[in-house]
This record gives C-alpha cells, structure tokens and sequence, in this order.
C-alpha cells in the first residue's frame, strides 16, 4: 500500500477508537481494515462487565468485512491511546487474523500517527491456520 493510504487507514481506525465501550478498563482500541478490493471496515472495542464477554477492536472489524461478504483482508490499522508503545493485538486477535491469511499487513500504531507493521505470520509466527486441517494425519484407528 502506498503511504497516503497508510496514512488514511490509520486516521480511520483513530476515528473508530473514539467509539469504543470500554466503561471498566478505560482502554480504547479502534480498527480499520481494507479488503483486496478496497473496501473498509472498522471496529472498536466492546467491554462487558462479564470480561469473557468482551469483543477486540480486530474482532469486530474482521467479524463486520466478514458479514458483508468480505473474506479478502490485504491490511488493517490498529490505534489506542499508548503513547510510548505501538498497540499492538492480543494474542485472539492475532489467531483471529491469521484465519484469514497469513501475509495480512498489520499497522500497530501511536495516536501520533507513527506505526510499525508486521504481517499476521510474523505475528503469529507458526500459526495454525485452514491449511492445516489439510494435513496429512493418522487414521482415527491408529493406521
């Protein structure tokens, strides 16, 4: 991707974390994805007071692309309020994203708008993905 639309995706997923319902961890995350086609989608955090319950900035933009028929992720951005570290995604997300491709560019960002990318194998490095399942594996009677 090009600079400029680096640039705009992170501003998108700054935009997305000002909606975040984050009553009990004061923690905002914002997500902005793009499709092969150029589609965007965006995400924040959703907290619940049942902490299981809770929903990622990631999660919510994949699971918004994937609804609208979108299985093709080329980037996403993501953005929080940290301003000495790059946000970067817990480790569900990071399962979460490698589902749906292993070379996803993933800009971990600062609100100062700096960023450093990585892919989702790097981080996810030997994820287990769709391809596995394919897996020559032993019969169930140990054959």
């Amino acid at each position: 991707m090009d600079q400029d639309k680096i640039n705009e995706l992170i501003r998108v997923s700054q935009e997305a974390k000002e909606k975040a319902y984050c009553p009990y961890s004061k923690f905002r995350v914002g997500c902005a994805l793009i499709t092969e086609d150029g589609s965007v989608f965006t995400g924040c955090n959703v907290e619940n007071v049942s902490y299981g319950l809770s929903i990622c900035a990631e999660r919510t933009a994949i699971v918004k692309a994937i609804s609208e028929g979108h299985h093709n992720i080329k980037a996403l951005a993501i953005s929080s309020d940290m301003k000495n570290q790059f946000i970067t995604p817990c480790g569900m997300c990071r399962q979460f994203i490698f589902e749906f491709g292993k070379h996803i560019s993933i800009y971990q960002t600062k609100p100062d708008m700096s960023y450093e990318m990585e892919t989702s194998s790097q981080l996810l490095w030997k994820g287990f993905g769709p391809s596995d399942l394919a897996s020559e594996r032993i019969s169930q009677n140990g054959s």
